[in-house]
């Protein structure tokens, strides 16, 4: 049985995981407003992730004998300066998102559930790639300031970028 703080963590976090999906959704939309439809794949594929890491805390509760309880999406931001700020913002929620996982392992240790810190692993490896990604991006784009032939190419490779479905 999935002890009921551990719980309500999680849940908090399938809510969080969904609105990061519904960021990446809204940030594909901007970048597709600024013709970089590689920019915009590539947050796409970041909108199939969160959905993807909802799912699996999602499964998760309900394997445990936990109650899902989902709450309204607050909406996102729709406008950025530049596509610089796109990936400022973007290595900032990922930053967030990392310390709302570090946070739900602290719980998990705390009340001793050691079938979520074991299923949180995972997680906190995630998020090691995501702000590495989004870090590797910024510096990129910061240093073709956002314009430029360079920013052609780049948007050319993020959208060769496809989602992969998590392994079970």
């Amino acid at each position: 049985m999935l002890n009921l703080k551990v719980e309500a963590s999680i849940n908090d976090q399938i809510n969080a995981e969904l609105y990061s999906a519904y960021l990446y959704l809204s940030m594909s939309a901007y970048l597709e407003t600024e013709n970089l439809p590689g920019f915009a794949s590539w947050m796409r594929v970041q909108f199939q992730e969160e959905q993807a890491h909802a799912m699996k805390f999602f499964d998760f509760v309900n394997e445990r004998g936990g109650k899902v309880i989902l709450d309204a999406i607050e909406a996102p931001k729709t406008e950025w300066g530049s596509v610089v700020e796109v990936f400022e913002h973007t290595l900032d929620h990922e930053r967030m998102v990392t310390e709302r996982i570090n946070t739900m392992m602290d719980i998990a240790l705390e009340e001793r559930d050691y079938a979520t810190e074991s299923f949180l692993r995972w997680y906190i490896d995630e998020q090691v790639e995501e702000e590495a990604a989004a870090e590797a991006i910024l510096s990129q784009v910061e240093r073709l300031d956002g314009h430029g032939n360079g920013m052609i190419m780049m948007d050319r490779e993020l959208g060769a970028r496809v989602f992969t479905p998590i392994a079970e």
